[in-house]
């Protein structure tokens, strides 16, 4: 099973090609993305990386976590995968 991985706090400067060298230490990556500014296009300051292997993801989140990447100590964990967010009140007024 694939596991998707959450990168934060990276730097401005950060590239995938950066980021899939780092991760492919542990193991084989299948995708890389770092998310940029819509309008501007720089980045956000995180990403996300698709490794297929489980145990090897495990081992790059427990050997990366807080790891200084450009002089930030970058975050790794698990990316949620979106389901766990709370729903939106509806704005809709109640009838009494």
């Amino acid at each position: 099973m694939r596991m998707n991985i959450y990168i934060g706090n990276l730097a401005n400067n950060i590239t995938e090609d950066r980021l899939k060298a780092l991760f492919a230490e542990f193991g084989e990556v299948e995708h890389v993305k770092v998310i940029k500014d819509r309008f501007s296009g720089t980045p956000k300051g995180y990403g996300f990386i698709e490794m297929p292997s489980n145990s090897e993801a495990d081992q790059a989140i427990k050997a990366l976590n807080g790891n200084r990447i450009d002089g930030n100590a970058i975050k790794v964990r698990p990316a949620d995968p979106g389901g766990k967010r709370k729903k939106k009140r509806s704005l809709r007024r109640k009838r009494y």
